[in-house]
């Protein structure tokens, strides 16, 4: 039987879109990395066919999620030792760790001039609520926690501190007023070399410990290629730009 062109070009369509879309990656992300990773998702998908399906979340909860057999084949965390941990339990693919972005945090307001440029509104104390991450289970609750306590803080804002469950509801506390001011991501805030909104205090490096942040596959996605296109799309020049437009350093 004879099939007309007309008809034939909407199978051989339909044949590549599904084979460019055959493939998806169920991805673990950190809260942190949610702008970033939405912006790679969309090339990512246009450039290999593979399309990452991502959930945002604190690192803490997506380990034990991960220990439960949640469906996850890629994890990029905030961190780069529950990656590690992971590793050693056996739950991963050898050799797939790597650092994929280094964090910075941020002290931010949602109030345009109410942090200054050098932090000092941290000292005053004069504010009524400070948004951070759980550090027990957020690594920028962690980093926080450690400026504080180098700071000489800890004590002094203890009443003060308002608990979000990951950094994504540390930033929500601040955006709507619920707290002065918050440790944040920088990416959060940041964009193209200027932050975006409200103001803020880029915190030196040197007050806590560093953010390295380390992606790994999966024991659920050894066999597949979208987890691996995944791994090496972020290792490329084309990743690298957009996660340093978020304020984010790279590895060595």
């Amino acid at each position: 039987m004879m099939i007309r062109a007309s008809r034939l070009a909407p199978l051989i369509a339909a044949v590549v879109f599904s084979s460019a879309h055959a493939d998806d990656v169920q991805v673990a992300v950190a809260a942190n990395f949610t702008a970033p990773i939405q912006a790679i998702a969309t090339d990512f998908e246009k450039d290999t066919g593979h399309k990452l399906i991502a959930a945002y979340g604190a690192t803490g909860q997506f380990y034990t999620q991960i220990k439960n057999g949640a469906p996850f084949e890629v994890f990029l965390s905030a961190d780069d030792t529950t990656p590690q941990k992971l590793e050693t339990e056996g739950e991963t693919v050898k050799g797939s760790r790597f650092t994929y972005a280094v964090g910075t945090l941020a002290l931010w307001s949602a109030k345009e001039g109410y942090v200054d440029a050098k932090g000092d509104v941290l000292k005053k104390n004069e504010f009524k609520h400070l948004s951070i991450a759980n550090p027990k289970a957020a690594p920028y609750g962690l980093a926080a926690t450690q400026v504080l306590a180098r700071e000489g803080l800890t004590d002094k804002v203890k009443g003060k501190i308002v608990e979000g469950q990951n950094i994504t509801q540390a930033y929500q506390f601040v955006s709507t007023g619920n707290a002065e001011l918050g440790f944040v991501a920088l990416s959060q805030i940041y964009k193209d070399g200027k932050v975006t909104s409200g103001s803020a205090w880029i915190v030196p490096a040197s007050l806590h410990d560093p953010i390295k942040q380390d992606a790994v596959i999966l024991n659920k996605g050894k066999d597949s290629a979208a987890a691996k296109a995944l791994v090496e799309y972020l290792k490329s020049p084309k990743a690298a730009a957009v996660i340093k437009s978020y304020g984010y350093e790279l590895a060595n």
